[in-house]
């Protein structure tokens, strides 16, 4: 029996159907971030990267980067094992207190990752919960539906924002305890959920809430407590999941709530119980983070203001870009392949980093580039990509979008 067989034809399947992916190999540069190296068969070229998830460059930050060199030389380098065996060092625990403060909320629980915080503990709470009924957003991102379907209880799906839809799921569930699992800001479309609405929703049908803010935390908000801080609406919020990996630049992922709810998925969940915990260099860069963009506006301030310039530079050049009233400025392809081929020319012939978004992340005929701007892309690099597009648009032949199509 040949067993390679079986896993040669599952990736030939994927190229078939135009969704292999390749990575290109980057070397970040900590001084010039967005500037980036990619190595290359022929060698090193420059590069800028536009797709970027370290939304406000936090991870080159001086002082996230020196905290985490100081703890590293001080801690060394590894957590020494899970949290329950030698792992619970200082610095995760003071990043735990950061973190619920961050939130208004009394504890905060830290995960390897924002894929396994929800993952494992939406799972554990709704398993927690007697008879639970969970209700989804129908577009939560992979590591919700993981949880939800991990946790093994009834589920509804209620469609992408729809208050009404929610009402009628949440009515026809009686006096069963509910969950309403969604997110802030949705990652591929940029749009943001109804926190209030929903969480009025929740208190009128007796329902507990848990919020995604991955994409909105050290963005949004006062101190940088994403969405539910900006609207006011935190304190109405029953868990407020982050992560550590985005806007604050470092690694990890995390879930804050009432303490008590916090020690029962610490005493219960398998993704923290059984896994290494972070080292306590990372635990102390991402506090870091975590503090100064809870005193500094200027990030936000800034990134804020080259989003705006690069929307505009994309609409005065008729690129077909997805309305957004966030700093996920979609543009939209439509096919697989010359999505692909967009990505390659980008980095190809202009030096500009952009990976294509195809399907199961976007659905089929949904397919983009997805372009995340941050305060450190200076004017001259926002008229650099809009002139790169056009180039590519030209070249492939994609359609441009009229100022009568932009305004309806």
């Amino acid at each position: 029996m040949s067993y390679q067989r079986f896993f040669e034809d599952a990736v030939d399947t994927l190229r078939r159907e135009r969704r292999y992916r390749t990575f290109a190999e980057i070397e970040r540069a900590a001084d010039r971030f967005p500037h980036a190296v990619w190595h290359t068969p022929d060698g090193p070229r420059d590069i800028v990267i536009w797709c970027s998830n370290d939304y406000l460059g936090m991870g080159c930050h001086e002082a996230v980067v020196e905290a985490m060199c100081a703890t590293a030389r001080k801690a060394g380098a590894g957590a020494g094992g899970t949290r329950n065996i030698s792992g619970n060092s200082h610095a995760v625990v003071e990043l735990e207190r950061e973190l619920a403060d961050l939130h208004g909320k009394e504890a905060g629980l830290v995960f390897t990752s924002g894929y396994v915080s929800n993952q494992t503990g939406i799972s554990t709470l709704a398993r927690l919960i007697p008879d639970c009924l969970v209700l989804s957003d129908a577009l939560n991102h992979n590591s919700m539906i993981e949880g939800v379907r991990q946790a093994g209880r009834d589920k509804q799906v209620f469609r992408h924002n729809d208050l009404a839809h929610l009402e009628e799921l949440l009515k026809a569930a009686g006096d069963r305890p509910k969950l309403i699992v969604f997110e802030s800001v949705y990652s591929m479309d940029g749009d943001v959920a109804p926190i209030g609405a929903i969480c009025d929703l929740a208190k009128k049908y007796d329902a507990m809430t848990y919020l995604d803010e991955v994409h909105a935390v050290g963005m949004y908000g006062p101190r940088g407590g994403g969405i539910a801080e900006r609207d006011g609406v935190m304190h109405r919020v029953d868990v407020i999941e982050g992560t550590l990996g985005k806007a604050f630049g470092v690694v990890g992922g995390y879930i804050t709530g009432k303490a008590a709810v916090m020690d029962a998925v610490r005493s219960y969940a398998p993704g923290f119980i059984f896994t290494t915990a972070l080292p306590p260099a990372v635990a102390a860069a991402a506090a870091a983070s975590v503090r100064h963009l809870k005193a500094s506006a200027g990030e936000r301030t800034r990134q804020h203001a080259q989003v705006a310039k690069v929307k505009a530079a994309l609409d005065a050049a008729g690129l077909p870009q997805m309305v957004t009233d966030t700093h996920i400025v979609p543009v939209m392809v439509g096919d697989a392949t010359l999505c692909k081929a967009a990505s390659d020319l980008l980095l190809n012939e202009h030096g500009i980093y952009i990976q294509p978004i195809n399907y199961p992340t976007v659905p089929r005929g949904t397919e983009r580039l997805r372009i995340t701007p941050g305060p450190f892309h200076d004017d001259a690099l926002v008229a650099r990509l809009a002139d790169a597009l056009v180039d590519v648009w030209t070249r492939l032949g994609l359609a441009f979008v009229t100022r009568a199509e932009a305004a309806e």
